[in-house]
This record gives structure tokens, C-alpha cells and sequence, in this order.
């Protein structure tokens, strides 16, 4: 399996987070980014929305970073993605607030500081305190966002969420929040994303 990855990505490092913890083999692909690899041939032929992250598994090609985490949980760590209705759509629902206040919250406020995105901090720091809240309230007596052992839930919400200080967000209010953190980093197989000297990191 070849991961095309970007190092300093989030959405990347879910999926390399993933392979880790799972134990599967795969070779990762760096994609330079900078010099936009990811918008000319060949990699707009894996994906033509030109967007890291995309696996390629034999003859399977998917992209997006979560629908990636649902291909991998289901076919090779079951575990991972519960077969029941109810924790099933309970992962989707943290699924969708990666995919949604994750994404245009910390990570967008990270794009800014480590980027220079030209994006709204401020909005995006008010999106990452109203998801931050809302985990920090699912956290309270939990060790993990769905049932009693750790999911693609809690991988798709973790990468975003630790750097989150990198874009002027602290973890500081949320004392669950942080203690999930280090639950995630306790796990077999955990492998951290860079860190980035940047907002409050800096």
C-alpha cells in the first residue's frame, strides 16, 4: 500500500496515524506540495481534486482522509470501525465534525500561522472553540469519543486537535481534551505529526 503524504498535514497525518496503529504495511509517497505536485500529472490522475492524502492498494485508488480511515478500518482493523448501527453512526458523526468544525476551526487557524493562509483566524478560532467545547463535554467520564476502546473516531479528530495551539488555539480550558490526547499517544504503533513552531508554539 502507498500512502501520497504531506508532512506537515493533518488530514495526512490521520491516515499515517491509522496505518501505525493498525500495523499495516505501506510505503509513503511525499508529495511536495510547494512545488505543486498535487496539481499537475501524475499525481491528478490518483486524484484529480488534487488533494493529499490518496492511498493506492493494488488497484484501489481513494482519496479523502476519512473515507481513507473507513476503507482501512473495514477492510484490514475491523476493530476499529464497529459493525453495529449505533457506534457506527455515532463514528460518522465525529467523522463529520473533523470533516466540518475540525477542519474550518484549528485547522484552518494552523493554515494561517504555518502557511500564511489567507483565511479568517478569528473565525476560525471561534469554530475551534465551539467543536473544542462540544468534545470537551462528549470527553467528561469517557476515555474515548465512541464506545470503551479507541476507534477511526478518535484518529480522525486527534491530529488537528493536538496542534491546535499552532494556530492560536490552547488546550488549556479543556482538561478532557488533553487527557484523550495523551490516551491516543499512549497507543501501540502511535507516530506524532511534526510540530511546528507557530502561534502559541512559538
Amino acid at each position: 500500500m502507498r500512502i501520497h503524504s504531506f508532512p506537515l498535514s493533518g488530514h495526512c497525518h490521520r491516515v499515517e496515524l491509522f496505518a501505525g496503529l493498525a500495523g499495516l504495511d505501506h510505503e509513503l509517497v511525499l508529495v511536495d506540495l510547494a512545488a505543486g505536485e498535487h496539481k499537475a500529472e501524475p499525481f491528478l490522475s490518483l486524484n484529480p481534486a488534487g488533494k493529499v492524502p490518496v492511498i493506492e492498494d493494488g488497484d484501489v485508488v481513494i482519496a479523502d482522509s476519512n473515507a481513507i480511515l473507513v476503507y482501512l478500518a473495514r477492510k484490514y482493523a475491523p476493530d476499529w470501525l464497529p459493525g453495529d448501527a449505533l457506534a457506527e453512526a455515532h463514528i460518522q458523526r465525529f467523522l463529520s465534525l473533523a470533516a466540518n468544525e475540525i477542519a474550518n476551526g484549528p485547522a484552518a487557524a494552523r493554515l494561517v500561522t504555518v502557511f500564511g493562509a489567507q483565511l479568517d483566524a478569528e473565525r476560525a478560532i471561534a469554530t475551534a472553540t465551539y467543536a473544542f467545547d462540544l468534545l470537551e463535554g462528549h470527553l467528561k467520564g469517557r476515555d474515548w469519543l465512541v464506545g470503551n476502546c479507541a476507534t477511526i473516531a478518535d484518529v480522525a479528530i486527534y491530529s488537528y486537535t493536538a496542534h491546535a495551539p499552532e494556530g492560536n488555539v490552547s488546550l488549556e480550558p479543556y482538561p478532557n481534551i488533553r487527557a484523550f490526547l495523551k490516551r491516543v499517544e499512549a497507543l501501540p504503533g502511535f507516530s506524532p505529526m511534526p510540530a511546528t513552531k507557530a502561534g502559541l508554539t512559538a
